[in-house]
């Protein structure tokens, strides 16, 4: 699958690699100032990771997304969430 950048349709100034044609151009900056603050203690400390983990995962993005407007998660979602949190976090580890 090919790879591009495009300007944010939002700020307009930064670019995003695109991945899939039907992604949305919008930047982690801009993403993040719609997301509302979590309230429910589950979901809380679910979302609670590093922005470099958002920035390198649309997955990850899309799911934060979907809790915005839905305000729950299926438990596959939440499963799928919390195994590509954890593959990034020993993928980092072994880098180090």
């Amino acid at each position: 699958m090919a790879k591009y950048k495009q300007l944010c349709s939002v700020c307009r100034k930064k670019h995003v690699v695109m991945e899939n044609r039907r992604q949305r151009p919008i930047c982690l900056d801009c993403e993040m100032r719609y997301w509302d603050k979590v309230e429910n203690k589950k979901y809380k400390e679910l979302f609670d990771i590093p922005k470099s983990f958002y920035e390198k995962s649309y997955f990850l993005r899309n799911v934060r997304g979907y809790y915005d407007r839905c305000d729950k998660l299926s438990i596959k979602q939440i499963n799928a969430f919390k195994k590509t949190v954890k593959e990034m976090k020993e993928g980092k580890k072994e880098k180090a």
